[in-house]
């Protein structure tokens, strides 16, 4: 596990579920950037761009509810801490070929902990929005590849997929 921790940090010594102490760290700018993919029928997709799903906008709305999300993670994530987030920027590519639209959502801060959980909780929720607005015309989307994709800042350092 060459560059991760050894131990999980969200356990105290006696294996209790903790919030990790970030007091001693020093702010600095984070920013973590995920994506996923949701695949889906051909129609279902030509629907999204030409924008006749029943429920309008699928891209904009989708766009509105990751940035939302991401600004909520520590709502949704337990021992997530609360972050004042500077940027959470969201974009979508269409794959034709594969009947497939990816999100990469990017979140940033200026603070003693990562971004990676906004980035993560605002990738899945955007896909999530995008299934949700689209169910009723095609129930076997599938939503995948949910990751990390690259992080910058902080003790750690940076990251960036394989």
């Amino acid at each position: 596990m060459a560059g991760q921790g050894s131990h999980f940090t969200h356990f105290d010594t006696d294996g209790q579920a903790h919030m990790v102490d970030v007091a001693s760290k020093d702010v600095t700018k984070r920013v973590a950037r995920a994506g996923g993919r949701i695949a889906m029928r051909p129609e279902t997709l030509a629907g999204i761009r030409a924008g006749s799903a029943s429920k309008g906008d699928v891209l904009g709305v989708a766009r509105i509810a990751a940035i939302q999300a991401a600004k909520r993670t520590s709502e949704l994530i337990p021992l997530a801490h609360p972050l004042p987030l500077t940027r959470v920027a969201v974009d979508f590519s269409v794959n034709e070929a594969e009947s497939a639209i990816a999100i990469s959502v990017t979140a940033e801060t200026l603070d003693r902990t990562g971004v990676e959980m906004e980035a993560l909780t605002g990738a899945a929720i955007g896909l999530l929005t995008i299934y949700d607005m689209c169910k009723a015309v095609d129930r076997g989307m599938r939503i995948e590849n949910v990751r990390l994709l690259e992080k910058s800042g902080g003790k750690s350092g940076d990251f960036v997929a394989g």
